[in-house]
C-alpha cells in the first residue's frame, strides 16, 4: 500500500492571487511496486507486483488499480492541500474515498473538518478550468466517468494526465488531523457524456405582478439532504413562483432539474461561493457557469470573480453576512454586490445585526443611488428546514429570469416569512405622484418642504404583532396588528424630515418585550427614498 507522509510534501505555494496551498508528491499508477515516497514494499495489485494486463500489455477492461495515501495536517494548515494523481491512458472511471480522525477537543475549540473535491488534467490554477467537482464535507467518496458522476461532480472523460484531489482543512484540532485518501482507477473505453438539460428562462407568469421566490437552496448536489424533486415539491407547497439552485462551489446541480420546472415554477441557476472569508450567492447565472471560491479577502482575487458573475448575467449577493460559523461572516466589503441577504432562515440575532448594518448604510448609499437592496432566503438543506422561510417577494414584469433579476437588482421587493404574509408600502405627495417599494420620489418639483403621505399595510402575521415605519432617524411610527395579523398605518411627513422610509411587520416578542428588543421579523420592505439624489 502506497503511503505519502508530510516528508513527501513538495512545495508550499501561495496560489496567487488565491488561497495558500500545499502540493504533495504525486501518486503514480505507472508502476504499482514503486511507492509515491520512493519506498518499495513488493507486490500489491497483481500477481507480479503490478496491475493485471491483457496480452497487448495494456490493463484489461474493467480491471482496477488502487492506491492509498496517508498524511497529517497540523493546526494552521493552508486552505488547500493538493494530492496529484498521475492518470494513465485507458482509464474510464476514477473513484476517490477518504477518512480522517476526529479527536475530542475542549469546549469552544473547533475539531477536525476536512473537505474534498477534484481537478482534472487541466490543472488547479485559478479560475478553475480543471474543476471537476466538490462535495465539501458532505460525502466520504465520489466517482467520475464519462457517463455519470456522483452528485456535486461533473461527468466527462477521465483523460490521461495529472489530476489533483483537493483537500480543504476547514478546521484542524490542536492534536492535528490525520487523513487517508484512497484512489481507484477502472480501465476501459470512454463512454458518452450526456448533454445536460437546463431549466428554461421563463414560466407562464401573470405579467407585471408580485412573485415569490427562494434564492438560497441546497440539495444532494452539495451538502443538502433533499433531492431536487423534493425541493421543487417543497417550493410549490410553500407558494413560491421561482427558486434558485445554489450548491456550494459547484454547478453540478444545474442540470438536475429536468421535468421539475413548469408553468407555475421558474428555476434559476446559481452557486453559493463558499470562501474562507464569507459566502456569496451568484444568482441567475448562465447554466454551467462555475465561480471559483479559492481565495480570501487579502488575496485580491474577489474582483475577478465578481466580474465573472456579472458576465454570466447573474447577481452577486453576500449571504448571511453576520453568521457566526467559521468562515461565514462577510469580509470582502460591499463593492460589486447587487443585493445583500439580510435574513437567512428562521429569524436569529445575526439577522438582526445584518438588518441593522444594512439600514445604517442606506443614507450614504441612497444619496447617489448606489444603495443595496435587501433580500431573504431559507438556505434550507434538509427536513425539517422549511423551503420559503423566508422568501423574497419581487415586483417583476413577468416570470422570467431577466425580469426577476431586474426586480431584485432594483429593490422592488420585500421579504416575508411565508406566502401567507403580505406587506405593502407606498408614498404619495400633494402633486399626485405615487411611488412604491424600491423607488424614489425625486421629481424636480419635490422640494425639502414637500409634504408626503406614507401608507403601510401588513396581513397574514400569525398571532399578531406590530407594524413599524423606519426612517434614517429610526423607528418613527408603530401600529399594533390585530390578532389575525393585519393592520394599516398612515403617516404624513416632509421630504426634509426623512431621507427614506421602510416598513417592518414584527411578531410580538416571545418574552413579552424586553426593553429595546423587538420581536422576530415577519416581513420587511426595501426602502422608498424621498428627495432627489445628491
Amino acid at each position: 500500500m502506497s503511503r505519502v507522509t508530510r516528508r513527501a510534501l513538495l512545495r508550499l505555494t501561495a496560489a496567487a492571487p488565491g488561497a495558500a496551498a500545499v502540493t504533495l508528491a504525486p501518486v503514480t499508477f505507472a508502476d504499482s511496486s514503486a511507492h509515491a515516497d520512493g519506498r518499495d514494499d513488493g507486490p500489491e495489485d497483481g500477481p507480479d507486483g503490478g496491475p493485471d494486463h491483457g496480452r497487448d500489455g495494456a490493463p484489461e477492461e474493467g480491471r482496477t488499480e488502487t492506491r492509498t495515501v496517508t498524511g497529517r495536517l497540523e493546526p494552521g494548515a493552508p486552505d488547500l492541500v493538493y494530492l496529484p494523481v498521475e492518470v494513465p491512458r485507458g482509464v474510464r472511471r476514477i473513484a476517490v474515498s477518504y477518512r480522517y480522525d476526529r479527536p475530542a477537543v475542549p469546549a469552544g475549540t473547533p475539531g477536525n473538518a476536512l473537505d474534498i473535491g477534484v481537478f482534472d488534467e487541466r490543472g488547479t490554477a485559478l479560475p478553475g478550468d480543471g474543476f471537476r467537482g466538490w462535495s465539501g464535507g458532505a460525502r466520504t467518496a465520489f466517482a467520475i466517468s464519462a457517463e455519470e458522476a456522483t452528485p456535486g461532480y461533473l461527468p466527462g472523460p477521465v483523460n490521461a494526465g495529472t489530476w489533483h484531489v483537493a483537500l480543504g482543512p476547514y478546521t484542524v484540532a490542536p492534536q492535528g488531523l490525520a487523513y487517508e485518501v484512497t484512489v481507484t482507477l477502472t480501465h476501459g473505453p470512454t463512454g458518452r457524456t450526456p448533454r445536460p438539460v437546463h431549466p428554461p428562462t421563463r414560466a407562464r407568469g401573470r405579467g407585471r405582478a408580485w412573485y415569490r421566490g427562494d434564492c438560497h437552496l441546497h440539495t444532494v448536489y452539495s451538502d443538502g439532504q433533499r433531492t431536487p424533486a423534493e425541493v421543487a415539491a417543497a417550493a410549490r407547497a410553500a407558494g413560491l413562483d421561482f427558486i434558485t439552485t445554489t450548491e456550494h462551489n459547484t454547478p453540478a446541480g444545474h442540470g438536475a432539474w429536468e421535468g421539475l420546472w413548469g408553468d407555475d415554477l421558474l428555476i434559476l441557476c446559481g452557486e453559493e461561493v463558499t470562501t474562507r472569508n464569507g459566502h456569496y450567492l451568484a444568482l441567475g447565472i448562465e447554466p454551467g457557469t462555475f465561480v471559483d471560491w479559492r481565495y480570501r479577502a487579502r488575496d485580491g482575487a474577489y474582483d475577478r470573480y465578481a466580474r465573472r458573475v456579472h458576465r454570466a448575467g447573474g447577481l452577486l449577493v453576500p449571504a448571511h453576512p453576520h453568521a457566526p460559523c467559521v468562515g461565514c461572516a462577510w469580509k470582502f466589503g460591499m463593492r460589486h454586490a447587487d443585493a445583500v441577504e439580510v435574513w437567512n432562515g428562521p429569524w436569529t440575532p445575526d439577522d438582526e445585526a445584518a438588518v441593522a448594518s444594512w439600514d445604517g448604510a442606506l443614507v450614504a448609499a441612497g444619496r447617489d443611488g448606489t444603495w443595496l437592496p435587501a433580500m431573504g432566503n431559507s438556505d434550507a438543506h434538509r427536513e425539517p428546514q422549511p423551503v420559503g422561510l423566508p422568501q423574497t417577494v419581487v415586483l417583476a414584469e413577468d416570470l422570467t429570469r431577466e425580469a426577476i433579476l431586474d426586480g431584485l437588482r432594483a429593490g422592488r421587493s420585500y421579504v416575508a416569512e411565508s406566502s401567507a404574509v403580505e406587506l405593502d408600502l407606498t408614498v404619495s405627495d400633494d402633486h399626485g405622484r405615487h411611488v412604491g417599494i424600491g423607488e424614489r420620489l425625486d421629481a424636480d418639483v419635490t422640494g425639502p418642504d414637500t409634504r408626503v403621505t406614507v401608507r403601510a399595510r401588513a396581513s397574514g402575521v400569525a398571532g399578531g404583532g406590530e407594524l413599524r415605519l423606519i426612517t434614517d432617524q429610526g423607528v418613527l411610527r408603530t401600529e399594533p396588528l390585530t390578532a389575525e395579523g393585519s393592520g394599516e398605518l398612515t403617516w404624513q411627513t416632509t421630504v426634509s424630515h426623512a431621507a427614506y422610509v421602510r416598513a417592518e411587520a414584527r411578531h410580538t416578542p416571545a418574552d413579552g418585550g424586553a426593553p429595546g428588543l423587538p420581536g422576530a421579523m415577519a416581513a420587511m420592505s426595501n426602502p422608498i427614498f424621498l428627495g432627489a439624489p445628491s
